[in-house]
């Protein structure tokens, strides 16, 4: 009776000491993978600046043809900030439509 009493006893010490190895393993990672599309401007000019300068210089011309005195002043300088702004977004779309777009193969790990 003794001898089954040990061999019990065993047997569950060694049962609850596997359970503690299953819950102390180093958690599993695997590499994660994907195309990801990444557009390159073909255009040295960054910031659009030719864009920008062109149509403040169009629309300050445009708002010196409205008003006098002090409304004339007020439509040029308003005229030069609303080409320049249209100026930019131009420049912008003919830089999208002539960028050129490649793809890269980025990867992480994830645990899981």
């Amino acid at each position: 009776m003794k001898t089954h009493a040990i061999t019990s006893l065993a047997l569950i010490l060694a049962m609850g000491t596997g359970a503690s190895f299953a819950q102390t393993s180093q958690p599993q990672t695997r590499t994660v993978c994907e195309d990801v599309p990444v557009k390159q401007v073909n255009s040295s000019d960054t910031h659009r600046v030719a864009g920008t300068a062109i149509g403040a210089v169009a629309g300050g011309v445009l708002g010196n043809q409205v008003g006098g005195g002090k409304g004339k002043t007020l439509a040029t300088v308003g005229g030069a900030v609303a080409g320049g702004v249209v100026g930019n977004q131009v420049q912008k779309a003919h830089q999208d439509n002539n960028a050129t777009y490649t793809t890269e193969r980025r990867c992480h790990q994830e645990q899981y």
